[in-house]
């Protein structure tokens, strides 16, 4: 087997792709490990202060007009 221009550039593309799958397993497990650090965050200061994790992030008008809406049986919602 002869090293030919055309198999060099196989040997290469194929580097390249292991190359780019592994920045990509790394990425994928630090954007999980982040996650569940930030989730695990929300859950101690909900503990803590009272406020869900949507009111920590500003979005507790939002959940507190959805809950209105359907607990008190309004004849139309947003």
């Amino acid at each position: 087997m002869s090293n030919t221009p055309a198999n060099d550039k196989w040997f290469q593309n194929r580097a390249e792709q292991l190359i780019h799958m592994e920045q990509l397993k790394r990425a994928e497990l630090f954007n999980g490990r982040a996650a569940m650090l930030g989730i695990v965050i929300g859950i101690v200061v909900e503990g803590l202060t009272g406020y869900g994790i949507a009111h920590q992030i500003g979005l507790g008008a939002l959940v507190d007009g959805y809950a209105a809406c359907r607990t008190q049986f309004l004849p139309f919602c947003f």
